[in-house]
């Protein structure tokens, strides 16, 4: 066989090799969000033991929603609750109106994560307290879909119940999706935690955290997205015009979903902002470090595939 043939053999091979991985990441590695169960429409809080959820789609009833994804967070999730309580206290002296709900989505958990954020509400008066309870775990991404899905906000922050951010930290993001919306409203503003230089925030991070974040970011730049430092930080604020375009098209439920929240904004034009955030590392995190790296890396290969192929299609639904 002649050379020519041996290298039309040898890209005949690898492209079918090629076109079979691809096919079989995006069958079996694509994510299948789960309907809702009839119990996961309600809420409970100190007020009411089954109050129905609000719907994303109706116009905005309070200054600010907050949504806390949380599984078996019973340990850390008051540290949270805490600096949300003594941020909304001083936003309240100066701004007597303001007004927020808070969602704990409590996705399947083992422990009392329910309980300790209705029995912090009670301790504490906080009324705008609502617990969500999920029958099966979905992931984080799914709990933060959820909440924002079923929120009241004019702004919509998520954030990860270990309090690793410093809560008051959202008046940045507050103030820089108010300076960078659209006209039509829509602005998305995250937390960064590598742009400490730009200001004088502060992190805090072991050498292996950083070392995996660097290792992400370049596999996520190799993908596709490109603008965005730190995509994983779980300090996120949409306006709620931005949430009505991102969160009804969201497919991914585990760790990588914040990648396909930002491919969502950039498909459709949404302007999105890193702010740096003091952030410092709390022990007890749920994710395995080799197993969830590898599970993302496979994740987020599935998630581009699926947008470049055509099989996700993005709907308007502000």
């Amino acid at each position: 066989m002649h050379t020519h043939e041996l290298l039309v053999t040898a890209a005949v091979g690898l492209l079918t090799a090629l076109a079979v991985c691809t096919g079989l990441v995006v069958r079996f590695k694509s994510p299948k969000p789960r309907v809702r169960e009839e119990s996961e429409n309600f809420y409970a809080s100190i007020d009411e033991k089954r109050g129905r959820l609000g719907d994303l789609k109706q116009p905005a009833a309070v200054d600010l929603s907050i949504v806390v994804p949380a599984y078996n967070e019973e340990a850390r999730l008051p540290v949270l609750l805490e600096d949300i309580r003594e941020y909304v206290e001083g936003r309240r002296q100066r701004q007597a109106a303001f007004s927020f709900e808070l969602l704990v989505v409590d996705d399947g958990s083992r422990d009392r994560t329910a309980e300790t954020a209705l029995d912090y509400a009670r301790t504490h008066g906080m009324r705008e307290l609502k617990t969500v309870r999920h029958v099966i775990n979905r992931g984080k991404g799914g709990a933060v879909t959820q909440g924002v899905m079923s929120a009241l906000g004019r702004a919509i922050l998520f954030c990860d119940a270990d309090g690793a951010t410093r809560f008051s930290d959202i008046d940045a993001l507050l103030a820089q999706t108010r300076e960078s919306a659209r006209a039509d409203g829509a602005a998305i503003a995250i937390g960064s935690r590598n742009n400490q230089a730009l200001s004088d925030t502060v992190v805090e991070r072991s050498h292996v955290r950083a070392f995996l974040q660097w290792g992400f970011h370049t596999y996520v730049t190799i993908l596709g997205v490109r603008g965005v430092r730190d995509t994983q930080c779980g300090f996120k604020l949409f306006t709620r015009e931005a949430a009505r375009l991102i969160f009804p098209n969201m497919h991914v439920e585990r760790f990588i979903f914040d990648v396909e929240i930002l491919l969502l904004a950039r498909y459709q034009g949404i302007p999105v902002a890193e702010v740096p955030v003091n952030w410092h590392e709390v022990a007890g995190s749920k994710m395995s470090i080799v197993r969830d790296s590898i599970q993302m890396a496979l994740d987020l290969l599935a998630v581009r595939l699926n947008y470049l192929l055509g099989n996700w299609r993005i709907a308007n639904h502000a």
